[in-house]
């Protein structure tokens, strides 16, 4: 056993991806005061500022750090679908993005609420939703990817709603801190160790 030196400008984290091969008995909704909206053709600057705030403090970046016309090939296309948890107010408070893609496979590609909503008991109501959403005709599976990046319960959350660990893997990448594409106070439990230049 031993250990692998990252490079002080990258980020290291494990990566597990879970998999539900059956389609959940159908459950109660619970309450809630938001509502999902489906995002029909978002513009990349509000899909990036709902992104943003939803994933920052976890160091989402890889859709900050593609172009414009990279972003809309995904989110326009007609096999992904955007949704946006919103308050009675009407501000985006959630996202939810399911990705049908690879044939039989629905993915849910992002999951989260801003910060101060997380622990809540509001990713029950917006799992409840995605699962009604995902499970449809010709999806044999749903599968969900976490970090050690994500919120600490995220994993057990995942497990909970029925999702099982198929596989983990390490990823690294360039702090997106460093490069501009997140602000350097983000995720203040990952340590910078290179400087911005």
């Amino acid at each position: 056993m031993g250990l692998i030196a990252v490079p002080d400008d990258q980020v290291a984290t494990i990566v597990t991806t879970l998999e539900m091969r059956r389609r959940p008995p159908l459950r109660p909704m619970p309450e809630t005061r938001f509502r999902l909206v489906r995002w029909e053709r978002p513009t990349a600057a509000a899909y990036r500022t709902l992104f943003r705030r939803v994933g920052g403090p976890w160091l989402w970046f890889s859709r900050l750090a593609i172009d414009d016309a990279a972003l809309h090939a995904i989110i326009h296309d007609p096999a992904v679908e955007i949704y946006a948890a919103v308050d009675p107010s009407g501000i985006e408070v959630g996202m939810l993005e399911l990705d049908f893609r690879r044939a039989g496979i629905g993915e849910l590609s992002y999951f989260g609420f801003v910060p101060e909503l997380a622990g809540q008991g509001h990713g029950r109501w917006m799992m409840t939703e995605a699962l009604a959403r995902v499970w449809r005709a010709g999806i044999a599976r749903v599968t969900v990817n976490t970090c050690t990046l994500d919120h600490p319960r995220a994993l057990g959350f995942y497990r909970a709603q029925g999702f099982v660990a198929v596989r983990r893997t390490v990823e690294t990448f360039a702090d997106p801190r460093l490069a501009g594409l997140l602000d350097e106070s983000l995720a203040p439990h990952v340590p910078m160790l290179a400087q911005r230049r």
